[in-house]
């Protein structure tokens, strides 16, 4: 079966994440100790005991997620299970780029650390806010966007699925967008908990700190595609992944159009990667019939292998 592995973005993480796997599973419970000493501090015990206020810090909250992801995805490459395409969902991109061989981990969960540490100071030097927009389409969105746009900058941040956009910017805008949104077609706008403008021209600041740190990184040729949020294209060579994820934090997340790509091109399966199932969620508001699993925990583990027909993962002591 042609396979594509997707990974989760910010907004997933909860408290206990990733602890079940790494009390099963010594392989797990490796990546989780290589990211506390990558980072200097323990990000496993933020992950595993919280509390949930610190875990929602987005300095925090991205390791955890590639971290989480990362372990996951080991027990899944020790079972010789693999990719045709990888793809993550913004910070998810890290962790797909792990998982298709061009990024180590430890350059990858330092990555994201000063990926979350940037954005959280974008946030507060340019304070911004975004809101998802429920049913309504791109021209929707880009027509309420512009209306709103008197008041600031805002934009579409993350194309999520059919009826689903997430818009970003200046809070202003941001609030005007969600009190003109139902008179031009959005059934409904709520605004999200976040700590800047993600995805926007606020991020500027971050982008610039990440695209220095990026140009210092190793990155290699991937091993399988890694589709692109900035493009929804496969990218197959290390100097477009670079630029792709430089671009990223200021540009939208396409990511309908990412597992269109992915569909039309003859993925057979979806596996989902790491904590929560948003991703699957979004997969079946895309194309109802695309066959997916997820794996977070030894459960999801069992069952997803055990479908998939490949060798099962045994616990420690088992």
């Amino acid at each position: 079966m042609r396979l594509a592995f997707l990974f989760p973005g910010q907004g997933a993480q909860a408290v206990g994440m990733g602890r079940a796997l790494a009390e099963a599973f010594p392989v797990a419970r490796e990546v989780f100790a290589e990211a506390d000493e990558a980072l200097g501090f323990s990000l496993s015990e933020i992950c595993w005991e919280g509390p949930a206020e610190r875990l929602r810090e987005t300095r925090y909250t991205q390791p955890a997620l590639l971290t989480h992801s990362v372990a996951a995805w080991r027990l899944v490459e020790q079972s010789g299970l693999r990719p045709e395409w990888t793809a993550g969902h913004s910070l998810g991109e890290y962790s797909a780029c792990v998982a298709a061989g061009a990024l180590e981990f430890r350059d990858a969960v330092r990555l994201v650390h000063l990926r979350g540490t940037l954005m959280f100071e974008a946030g507060r030097q340019q304070p911004g806010a975004m809101a998802a927009m429920l049913g309504v389409d791109r021209e929707a969105a880009e027509r309420i966007c512009s209306a709103a746009a008197q008041k600031g900058i805002v934009v579409p941040a993350n194309l999520n699925a059919p009826g689903q956009i997430v818009i970003s910017g200046e809070r202003p805008a941001v609030e005007e967008a969600a009190r003109i949104g139902p008179e031009l077609g959005a059934k409904r706008v709520v605004m999200l908990e976040v700590s800047g403008a993600f995805h926007s021209p606020l991020m500027e600041s971050a982008a610039r700190g990440l695209a220095e740190a990026l140009d210092q990184t190793t990155i290699r040729e991937p091993r399988c595609p890694v589709i692109a949020n900035v493009s929804a294209a496969p990218l197959s060579r290390a100097d477009e992944i670079r630029e792709a994820l430089k671009r990223q934090v200021l540009g939208a997340v396409r990511w309908e159009d990412s597992m269109r790509f992915l569909l039309e091109s003859g993925a057979e399966g979806f596996v989902e990667i790491g904590t929560g199932r948003v991703l699957r969620g979004l997969l079946r508001s895309i194309e109802k019939a695309a066959a997916s699993w997820n794996i977070e925990d030894p459960a999801t583990l069992e069952a997803t292998l055990g479908e998939l027909g490949v060798q099962r993962a045994v616990p420690e002591g088992a």
